[in-house]
C-alpha cells in the first residue's frame, strides 16, 4: 500500500517561512513524480509544484517565470531519504490552506498540474498564516 505522510505545517505569521515534508515508501518515491497541491476552504485544490524522478521541476503559472532565487516556494526531492520538500517563503494570509503531497507514475508532463492525474495522496498538512 502506498503511503505519503506529510508534516511541517503550522500556524505562522505573515512573512514567515515553512518547510513541508512528504515521506514516501522507497518504491513509490523512486518511480513516481512527486507534487504539492493546496486547498483553501471552499476552493478547489490547486497545483503548487512538481518534481520528476530526474529532478526537473514544474511550478504553478503564478511563479514559474521567476528565477529560482525569486520564487517564494520551491520543491526539492531527497532520493536518499525518499522525501520531497516544499519550501514556502514570505507566507501571506492567502496561503492559508491544507497542503497535500501527491504522487503519480510518469506520464505526459502536460497534465502535471492536474490533480485528477495523480494516483496517490497524503492526508494533508494545515498551514495557517496570520496577518
Amino acid at each position: 500500500q502506498v503511503q505519503l505522510v506529510e508534516s511541517g505545517g503550522g500556524l505562522v505569521q505573515a512573512g514567515d517561512s515553512l518547510r513541508l515534508s512528504c515521506a514516501a515508501s522507497a518504491r513509490t518515491f523512486s518511480t513516481n513524480t512527486m507534487a504539492w497541491f493546496f486547498q483553501a476552504p471552499g476552493k478547489e485544490r490547486e497545483f503548487v509544484a512538481a518534481i520528476i524522478v530526474r529532478g526537473y521541476t514544474y511550478y504553478a503559472d503564478s511563479v514559474k517565470d521567476y528565477a529560482d532565487s525569486m520564487k517564494d516556494r520551491s520543491i526539492v526531492r531527497d532520493n536518499a531519504k525518499n522525501t520531497v520538500y516544499l519550501q514556502l517563503d514570505n507566507l501571506k494570509p492567502e496561503d492559508t490552506a491544507v497542503y497535500y503531497c501527491a504522487a503519480r507514475r510518469p506520464r505526459n508532463a502536460n497534465s502535471i498540474a492536474d490533480s485528477n492525474e495523480y494516483d496517490y495522496w497524503g492526508q494533508g498538512t494545515q498551514v495557517t498564516v496570520s496577518s
